[in-house]
């Protein structure tokens, strides 16, 4: 059974809350005064502008400590070079919350290339350049600046993946944890209304941060482990380095072993840097046990132990089994506690119930919000994923286990959609979530949940413990589409489909009443290579569900499409892989106008492979399986450019690489070819021959550069429609 947490909202209220809800949290000492507050007892700061609704994390946090009593002010994308803007609302009674927003700060200003966004769809105005990179870092020192004795709380997803030693992909290197490196107090991972709720309020009672080492959902820094905590080594979970001999059962273990090592043994003393602990017995207590990683030197030295560290992370991920785990940086310890506690559906409804205005502040006047005008009609319905791609970034912060809200609470924010959002026209833009269909789905019994150590529920296979039911979903959409004043009601999150044909009403539900014509899904590959890397179902889902979707939509007397979304250079993917993807995708006549490459994210599994060389989904030992990653930039690009096999600009190195291959055959002019031999003008560099148009024939080429397919591209944690 999951460990129990006290409820969100019974915690006795500060003494502040006779003031009464704030009809925007302030952000200048004008609107305090408005307010009649003398001070804020919590600031926060955020990359973000503040939008007061609840898809933006700082909202949400921000109401949250507001129902329980506090004043909490915000700092919205300061002006980091200096200290002034961090004290433009004093000093706060409790501490600074810092965020670099709803996006990863080098997620949001870099695409997958490298190369810097010229905009930010979380700024005014979708402006670049309003956040620093590693914004938490900078943030939290600007705070310490300002107020030096205040304490320093970090969060949001930025923090949540770089809470151990991980791997950077923008300076190609590992990087210790973000707690060290912005010298903050503590680091709350996750969804962290439970923590952040309990922190202050025993802040507000009188702890010093400093003294709070129980809260889960939390890491922090230590010099040594505490005495009455039980330490082992992260190997007895999944033995890494090379593999010993068996054995002797008859050995003496009691006596120090003599002779000379074994080949094993040696190449582990010469490799790396595997520190042995004396191994303890089963059946330890879980709540007084520590698992220690390998150290941030060693995961730097060895890309074998970063692998194993990472396997090792996820595997304690579980908020009913996990243990808290330990990793030494150069004489400090990063403790991290065992994840929070979900949140149940009454306190998940009361968090969005909160009096949020569902509109940006006004102090940004008529500038225009694109993350805002994205999800202002839409409605978060769920938190949680346990799908488990390894590329992606959402189970890592929220968790596995689905959290749901209401069909009550769901249908009342229709209601407030409809009544309070400025410019509604009777669309609801979305009804989901991380994903659009695992609304009320958890597995049968609470007790294997509880104890189940699977990175995915639903790969290699749908788990047979797992409710796939999804008819309570279609009972919610028929009572969204009956609301009065409401027209249609649209599903545009990403959709898992080898769940959705589990239940073909579903389906037919959704193509029914809820497509707008085209309905975009993430098979990600063809291939069984790369899609065993990302763990993601093979294409034979894929044409299950596109034969649902076809037939739905006939009957339906609808002409709609599906838009699947295609990852290149992903671990694990080879030349071959992308060659036969594009022969998929002129076979069946599809054209890909945004390309997404793979961008290895911090603390994502996928991004272990990248950089190890290793396969994390499976136990790590020096001889484990090795996967290849397309990390040249002229490979990256030749990936890309198999998935935009149409643009004339990819024909010439696209030829190239056929010949290489040895599939100059798949170069001429015919219907089976995948790129022609003759060459526009003004594409692709020089032309190679160019053909004259056919008579009565008109010849269109698409000129889309690499580098806006860089702009456009779909990064995988780039999901505005959920609170961070």
């Amino acid at each position: 059974m999951q460990p129990i947490a006290k409820e969100l909202f019974s915690y006795r209220r500060y003494w502040p809350h006779k003031f009464g809800p704030a009809p925007f949290l302030p952000m200048s000492r004008e609107e305090m005064d408005q307010l009649g507050w003398d001070s804020c007892d919590v600031i926060l700061v955020t990359g973000d502008a503040y939008v007061d609704h609840p898809s933006f994390g700082m909202a949400v946090i921000g109401r949250v400590l507001e129902a329980q009593g506090f004043r909490v002010g915000i700092i919205s994308q300061p002006d980091w070079n200096s200290a002034s803007d961090f004290a433009r609302l004093g000093k706060p009674n409790l501490y600074f919350g810092v965020t670099a927003g709803n996006m990863d700060s080098m997620v949001n200003r870099y695409t997958s290339e490298r190369r810097i966004r010229s905009d930010d769809a979380y700024t005014p105005n979708n402006e670049g350049g309003k956040r620093p990179d590693r914004a938490t870092i900078v943030y939290s020192q600007r705070c310490r600046e300002a107020f030096n004795d205040v304490p320093i709380v970090i969060g949001g997803i930025e923090a949540s993946l770089r809470r151990i030693a991980h791997f950077d992909y923008w300076q190609e290197k590992i990087r210790r944890s973000v707690l060290l490196d912005s010298k903050a107090d503590m680091l709350l991972f996750g969804n962290a209304e439970r923590a952040i709720v309990e922190l202050t309020h025993r802040i507000a009672s009188g702890e010093s941060i400093k003294e709070i080492r129980d809260l889960r959902g939390s890491a922090f820094a230590i010099n040594q482990s505490p005495e009455d905590w039980v330490e082992i080594d992260s190997s007895e979970i999944d033995q890494p380095g090379a593999i010993d001999p068996p054995i002797n059962p008859y050995q003496d273990t009691t006596k120090p072993t003599e002779g000379k090592k074994s080949c094993a043994n040696k190449q582990a003393d010469e490799d790396a840097k595997v520190i042995r602990f004396e191994r303890r017995p089963r059946g330890l207590d879980r709540d007084k046990t520590v698992v220690r990683l390998p150290s941030y030197d060693q995961v730097k030295a060895d890309p074998v132990l970063y692998a194993h560290a990472s396997r090792i992370l996820h595997l304690e991920s579980n908020p009913g089994n996990a243990r808290a785990l330990i990793q030494e940086h150069a004489g400090r310890e990063v403790w991290i506690n065992p994840p929070p506690i979900p949140l149940h559906t009454p306190e998940l409804d009361k968090v969005f119930e909160l009096p949020y205005q569902r509109v940006p502040h006004p102090s940004y006047g008529k500038a225009k919000i694109p993350a805002y005008e994205m999800i202002r009609f839409s409605v978060n319905i769920m938190r949680g994923c346990f799908g488990g791609c390894s590329f992606c970034s959402i189970t890592e912060h929220e968790g596995r286990i689905i959290q749901n809200r209401s069909e009550g609470s769901i249908l009342k924010e229709i209601e407030s959609i409809r009544d309070m959002t400025p410019g509604f026209t009777g669309n609801i833009s979305d009804l989901g979530g991380p994903t659009a269909n695992m609304w009320r789905l958890h597995c049968k019994d609470p007790k294997i949940e509880s104890s189940c150590r699977r990175l995915s529920c639903v790969y290699p296979g749908i788990c047979s413990n797992l409710n796939t039911n999804q008819m309570p979903l279609v009972q919610l959409y028929r009572k969204a589409r009956a609301i009065p004043g409401v027209k249609r009601v649209f599903i545009a999150s990403g959709l898992r489909y080898d769940i959705a044909v589990e239940t073909p009403e579903y389906v037919k539900e959704l193509v029914t009443h809820h497509v707008g014509g085209y309905l975009k899904i993430a098979p990600e590959h063809t291939e069984m290579g790369p899609l065993s890397k990302m763990m993601k179902p093979g294409m034979g889902t894929y044409d299950r569900f596109k034969a649902m979707f076809d037939k739905y939509s006939k009957e339906a007397g609808k002409e709609q499409y599906l838009i699947p979304y295609f990852i290149a250079a992903h671990p694990g993917t080879s030349d071959e892989d992308m060659l036969s993807l594009a022969l998929w995708l002129k076979s069946n006549g599809f054209r890909a106008d945004q390309v997404q490459a793979f961008l290895p994210s911090p603390m994502a599994l996928a991004t272990a492979m990248w950089h190890s060389g290793r396969n994390p989904l499976k136990k790590i030992t020096r001889d484990s399986e090795a996967v290849f990653s397309p990390k040249g930039r002229r490979q990256r690009r030749l990936h890309k450019a198999f998935l935009r096999y149409h643009d004339a600009d990819n024909w010439p190195i696209l030829r190239e690489a056929l010949q290489a291959m040895g599939r100059a055959d798949l170069i001429g002019n015919g219907k089976k070819h995948l790129v022609p031999r003759w060459q526009p003008a003004g594409t692709g560099g020089k032309p190679e021959g160019q053909r004259k148009p056919v008579k009565g024939k008109n010849f269109r080429t698409t000129h889309t550069r690499a580098e806006k397919n860089d702009r456009n591209a779909r990064p995988s944690n780039r999901r505005p429609t959920k609170p961070r």
